[in-house]
């Protein structure tokens, strides 16, 4: 009698004005996944994993602490289960769930990943462009996984003969927002330019490419430009380039010309004939200063009036974005190594470590955004632990809105660093001495009269177009 208030249960109207964190977890991974293309039913009553209760589940586990994969499948699949009360249960075991998610993690990876990248699209708004350029970020990195024979075959290793077998990533940042745009993972010794020449056609129109001096090379950044594509790349003392080709109708001090000697036709020093001569790149070599060494960029952007010198340097230190998502993934996530025993597994279950990131990363953004905040303010730690306290609370009632209004609070803290977050003496921590400025050398002769060949062939298809 208790509940009773003017003859009303109280506590049916309480039951009106609340939701259940399971309302809106679902909710908001919802709005992560396509309205089409993922279905939660098929005709096959047979199938127990459908695609969208599959994504869901392989979400969650993603997203899930436990020390071993089958502890995070099974409390994925009991909130996968509370999320779809209604529908079929999905099966029990472990292996039936990764198998299932095997077969067609392809094909879902390639319809999640184009919603996604449409969300960042809509939820960047005034944060799509830097400076009036649509920058990305590339990096890659290195991902331990468990050391078996079938791992040491599939993957390989990249480092010394007693590390663990590895998987390479590589991956697409939007700098603006934070959010990654795409991604790509092969073997240990996978090569990142061959990675980003994959990722090319996925970029925006007139993308400006960010990247640092493992992204060097004539093949990559002629098919970029060739793409339409702007680049701001480092440079370092790997690098060869020429100046005073005469190949530019007005050189001037910053100009010079990424020309390797294969790319010039003729014989190589065996005496063996090279592959037709091929047009030099003219690019334009800014240096900068970060307060401790000179920082030597290179461009294919001429006009400094379009792409300046400020501008470059703002969006190279915004490309320290990849270094902290990889760290989120690695530590914060707890996914520094990959447990699954076999390769398809250990690929599977990297390639949705980077999915539950990414969707983790757009719900977090999209928050701050609307709450008026900058994307660079958003903490992956503490928007991951409102995600877990949820998954956790599932059964509990609590206010509309929940996970977005802590999603909104999930910021870092506001206060002043007075000390350096360096490592001190981490023992597996790298010591690389930065790269020194780029090999100039004036074109000779003989590359001269080959480049206004190329010049006065150019300057003819023209006019005869």
């Amino acid at each position: 009698m208790a509940r009773r208030r003017n003859g009303k249960n109280t506590a049916s109207a309480s039951t009106r004005r609340t939701t259940i964190y399971r309302d809106e977890l679902h909710k908001s991974i919802r709005r992560c996944l396509p309205n089409q293309g993922l279905a939660l039913q098929v005709e096959n009553g047979k199938v127990s994993w459908t695609p969208r209760i599959l994504v869901t589940c392989a979400i969650l586990w993603a997203w899930n602490a436990s020390a071993t994969l089958k502890d995070r499948f099974a409390e994925a699949r009991l909130s996968t289960i509370d999320i779809y009360s209604s529908r079929r249960r999905p099966g029990q075991s472990y292996q039936g769930f990764i198998s299932a998610l095997c077969r067609c993690s392809e094909h879902l990876l390639e319809v999640v990943c184009q919603t996604l990248r449409q969300l960042v699209r809509e939820i960047a708004a005034d944060y799509w462009t830097v400076d009036g350029w649509t920058a990305f970020g590339v990096d890659g990195t290195k991902v331990e996984c468990s050391i078996t024979e079938a791992n040491e075959k599939g993957f390989g290793r990249a480092g010394k003969e007693k590390c663990a077998p590895q998987q390479y990533l590589t991956m697409l940042l939007h700098l603006a927002t934070g959010l990654p745009w795409a991604f790509e993972r092969g073997p240990a010794k996978s090569s990142e330019r061959e990675h980003l020449r994959q990722m090319i056609g996925l970029l925006p129109a007139e993308s400006l490419v960010v990247a640092d001096a493992g992204f060097t090379g004539y093949d990559l950044l002629r098919e970029l430009t060739r793409a339409g594509h702007s680049f701001v790349i480092r440079v370092g003392n790997n690098v060869r380039l020429l100046s005073k080709l005469g190949y530019y109708a007005r050189e001037f001090e910053s100009l010079v010309y990424l020309w390797p000697q294969e790319k010039q036709g003729g014989r190589d020093s065996r005496g063996r004939r090279r592959k037709p001569a091929e047009e030099p790149l003219v690019l334009r070599l800014v240096t900068l200063h970060d307060g401790r060494q000179p920082v030597h960029l290179l461009t294919n952007v001429l006009d400094a009036s379009r792409l300046s010198e400020k501008t470059m340097a703002r969006a190279y230190e915004l490309r320290w974005g990849l270094e902290l998502y990889y760290r989120t993934l690695k530590q914060t996530m707890g996914k520094r190594k990959m447990l699954s025993d076999a390769p398809a597994q250990a690929g599977v279950e990297l390639d949705w470590s980077v999915i539950g990131l990414w969707m983790l990363g757009v719900m977090m953004v999209e928050q701050s955004i609307a709450a008026g905040a900058s994307p660079a303010q958003c903490s992956a730690a503490s928007a991951l632990r409102v995600i877990r306290t949820a998954v956790a609370r599932m059964r509990r009632r609590c206010r509309r809105g929940a996970i977005a209004r802590e999603m909104r609070g999930a910021v870092k803290d506001g206060y002043t660093r007075r000390g350096s977050k360096t490592a001190r003496n981490y023992p597996r921590k790298k010591n690389q001495r930065p790269p020194g400025g780029p090999i100039i050398r004036t074109a000779t002769e003989t590359e001269v009269l080959l480049a206004q060949a190329f010049a006065r062939r150019r300057e003819e298809e023209s006019l005869a177009a």
